[in-house]
């Protein structure tokens, strides 16, 4: 995942959606997604029909979320035979892996953590219609083809249930001027997990994007001892599927 440059060709369905609207393109991702921010406060995202996490589901859990924590307002949301797209309101704040952030990381890092503990402490379990739990992961992943390997099929015991982000990488918590986490987007697979299948993916996704050394930070700001059999395990899972 990248930004992209300011010159890519917008698809005919964005500027539709775009109407009159000034279109910036801000996303790119590895199955050629693209997400826009136009100048009359909305995002777009449009790409290909994705089995892994539809913008449909996005959309439907958004919408719940937000009654508890900080989610973009769903607008509208559609496919045809070969794409989706997702149109929300845009949220004042940018992603924890803009320029700035880079260069601030452990300021970034931080508020990557305390979001996804507030998050995790947000979500009710008991009101949550869908699961990110390993059984639901592993049949998810063998609906596309993806063979997990025997020894994940069987998951250490929880810690503590709560309602996972699904994809708590750090680019989908957006922070505020201050560098406070703001609101948390990209939630198509949220659903109920252990709350360390969040915090592995989380944690290792530091490396990624701000280099080596920063993993245990993030757990730190998430006020937790790191468990490493837990993270192992989730990370392995998340590398398989």
């Amino acid at each position: 995942m990248s930004i992209p440059s300011a010159h890519i060709e917008v698809p005919r369905r964005v500027r539709e959606l775009a109407g009159r609207a000034a279109l910036a393109p801000v996303w790119h991702n590895n199955i050629g997604g693209l997400t826009y921010r136009t100048d009359d406060g909305r995002f777009i995202k449009y790409g290909p029909l994705d089995a892994e996490a539809n913008m449909r589901d996005e959309a439907e859990r958004m919408r719940w979320a937000s009654r508890w924590t900080p989610v973009p307002e769903v607008i509208e949301q559609g496919e045809d035979a070969t794409h989706e797209w997702l149109v929300t309101v845009a949220i004042a704040g940018e992603s924890a892996v803009v320029a700035r952030w880079i260069a601030e990381p452990a300021t970034a890092v931080r508020a990557v953590g305390e979001g996804l503990r507030a998050l995790h402490d947000a979500l009710p379990t008991g009101e949550c219609a869908w699961s990110w739990g390993v059984p639901a992961r592993i049949a998810n992943a063998e609906a596309r083809g993806i063979r997990i390997p025997e020894a994940l099929h069987k998951a250490p015991a929880v810690d503590r249930l709560v309602v996972c982000h699904g994809d708590a990488c750090v680019p989908n918590t957006l922070l505020d001027a201050d560098g406070r986490w703001r609101a948390h987007v990209d939630l198509a697979a949220l659903g109920t997990a252990d709350r360390w299948a969040d915090i592995a993916v989380a944690s290792m996704s530091t490396t990624w994007n701000y280099g080596p050394g920063w993993d245990e930070a993030l757990i730190e700001a998430y006020g937790i001892e790191p468990d490493r059999e837990r993270l192992a395990y989730y990370r392995d899972m998340w590398n398989a599927t």
